[in-house]
């Protein structure tokens, strides 16, 4: 029996109301139903007769649509489902549709020797896993991998129609590394998948490079009027030939690259080989070796980390200290790892003698981060790389605030005092060409946007149209300093010496005087990536570097108090709003 959309119309509406278990259906309720879907969808305003839903409901709990669905009768009154869980849109596939889709399966398999249709294979054993299952009512014995999660997916059959019917498009794209999406014409040419994602290429603009966009990163596709650029002789097979997965970098060569696999990996290689340029060579000592020709580029790194220890790269050189930076620096957030556990004895000392020692703040990937920007900032400026102090650094080299104010930092800051706020921020480095001793003393002054008269606050000066004052000694033993240092620092290249419990008072001369002479000093060794914290009014001194070696230090200062008389710190930044 044919059944035509207005019939489909209304299996749909009254499955959608029997489903509905929080009101009761009379015949006259699904006649109602139905009518109403009839006029919003078709326009249809004649109505229907009360037989018409009677032969439907007969015609949904029979086995000639494969419905078969348990439509009853409560109170001689109420129709409902008696199974709650069932609908029509889930039903089970027919036998005759079972025996249509082994026929397909059938035909399919046909074309599975052929170059042309190789990628049906998987199509192939999909279908018979699931018509076995379907026929036995077994669970499957095919588990095919998949992402249910996979972002992006919506996208495909948009695409699939721009490029099969030569249409551009209009992109909003927005990469892991864009703050915002942007939107711009796209000219698509083809789809494809790696590793269950996603990734369509094509153009912009003619003559532009191909682009490679992962569609889990689109975020809208609108059509755009504009006409379509083809692909021209572009060859897809030619474009992906000599890379592992999908970033190609057009023009560049290809590098061979030497692997040497352990004895249990190796027979693993052979039976799947990274790349069809994949060679078993020999070496000197007669130990199989396993030879790439092949574009250097993200996914070859993925796919030889994902190796871990069982692989060694031979060459070329820059690959092989490449890959070594990156289990170093792997190796290094578990061999350094920040403990927050004994962050608070470490800031016990801090109350007790004004200062302390915390390790690992920082990973040397982040410390080189760190260096090679101020570096770069040095060397635009002209400044210059014996350049030993850049004041306000922050607002110098803003991109320094994301790297400097990580997790681990912020922790420590609001383990001190969660209304601190930044006050201060000065970029040291006693080098071979800038080297220096500083006597002992306090750090006294703090530094205000504007010269207020204010009782209290003495000994004003001012450089770089920024005033320095000495500010009444609560503020001072409200602040807090934290020396982030670049590099190894010990008594070899002038590492801070303090006196420790020295921080209580602001001293006078004779007093600073008689504790220098009175008392031993300690040296504060700290590694590059750690962080000295300390009181302002700790007595400290340097010594000049007797070694050829930097030691660069971010000098940060905190506070939580809140000037008097309209007096404003210079340089206020507040952590947490940026954060």
């Amino acid at each position: 029996m044919p059944v035509n959309r207005n019939a489909l119309i209304r299996f749909r509406t009254i499955d959608t109301c029997l489903r509905n278990r929080y009101r009761r259906w009379t015949l006259d309720d699904l006649l109602d139903a139905c009518s109403e879907a009839l006029y919003e969808y078709e326009g249809i305003d004649k109505g229907i007769s009360r037989r018409t839903i009677q032969m439907d409901i007969q015609l949904m709990r029979s086995d000639k649509l494969g419905y078969n669905a348990p439509i009853v009768v409560l109170e001689k009154k109420y129709y409902t489902y008696e199974d709650p869980e069932y609908s029509i849109t889930n039903s089970p596939v027919t036998d005759q549709d079972l025996g249509r889709l082994t026929e397909a399966v059938e035909i399919l398999r046909q074309f599975k020797g052929f170059s042309h249709f190789q990628d049906l294979g998987g199509m192939v054993q999909r279908l018979e896993n699931k018509i076995r299952s379907a026929k036995t009512n077994q669970a499957p014995v095919i588990d095919f991998e998949k992402n249910d999660n996979l972002k992006g997916l919506e996208h495909i059959d948009t695409l699939y129609q721009a490029i099969v019917n030569k249409r551009a498009v209009d992109l909003t794209y927005q990469s892991f590394k864009a703050r915002e999406a942007s939107v711009f014409h796209f000219h698509a040419y083809y789809l494809k998948e790696y590793r269950n994602r996603w990734f369509v290429l094509g153009v912009r603009k003619r003559g532009e490079p191909l682009l490679n966009l992962a569609l889990d990163r689109i975020v809208e596709i609108q059509d755009c009027k504009l006409t379509y650029i083809g692909p021209g002789n572009f060859n897809l097979h030619d474009h992906f030939q000599h890379v592992i997965g999908v970033s190609v970098s057009p023009g560049l060569a290809t590098e061979r690259v030497l692997l040497k696999f352990d004895r249990q990996t190796l027979p693993y290689v052979q039976t799947k080989p990274l790349h069809h340029s994949q060679e078993i060579l020999e070496s000197s000592t007669g130990e199989p070796l396993v030879s790439l020709q092949v574009q250097i580029n993200f996914e070859l790194e993925r796919e030889l980390l994902g190796y871990g220890d069982r692989v060694q790269v031979l060459e070329p050189a820059r690959l092989k200290r490449r890959i070594r930076d990156i289990l170093n620096n792997a190796l290094d957030s578990y061999l350094y790892e920040f403990n927050s556990k004994s962050l608070q004895n470490n800031l016990q000392r801090f109350i007790h003698r004004g200062s302390t020692t915390l390790h690992h703040i920082y990973r040397r990937k982040e410390v080189d981060k760190i260096r090679n920007t101020i570096y770069l900032y040095l060397k635009a400026t002209g400044e210059g790389a014996d350049t030993y102090a850049i004041r306000h650094v922050l607002k110098e080299i803003p991109t320094l605030k994301q790297m400097l104010f990580t997790p681990n930092l912020l922790e420590v800051v609001k383990k001190i005092n969660p209304n601190l706020f930044l006050t201060k921020a000065i970029f040291f480095d006693k080098s071979p060409d800038a080297n220096w001793y500083v006597t002992w003393h306090q750090d006294i002054i703090i530094n205000v946007t504007e010269k207020i008269a204010t009782e209290g606050f003495t000994g004003w000066t001012r450089k770089n149209d920024v005033h320095g004052v000495t500010p009444p000694e609560d503020i001072l033993k409200d602040t807090v300093t934290l020396r982030i240092h670049l590099d190894d620092t010990d008594e070899t290249n002038g590492a801070l010496q303090i006196l420790p419990g020295s921080h209580h008072k602001k001293l006078s001369d004779d007093e600073i005087r008689f504790l220098t002479q009175n008392t031993v000093p300690q040296c504060c060794d700290v590694p590059a990536g750690g962080v000295h914290v300390m009181r302002p009014l700790l007595l400290h001194a340097s010594s000049k570097a007797t070694q050829g070696k930097h030691r660069r230090v971010i000098h940060l200062e905190f506070n939580s108090t809140t000037l008097p008389n309209g007096l404003t710190w210079a340089e206020k930044y507040d952590l947490w709003k940026n954060a």
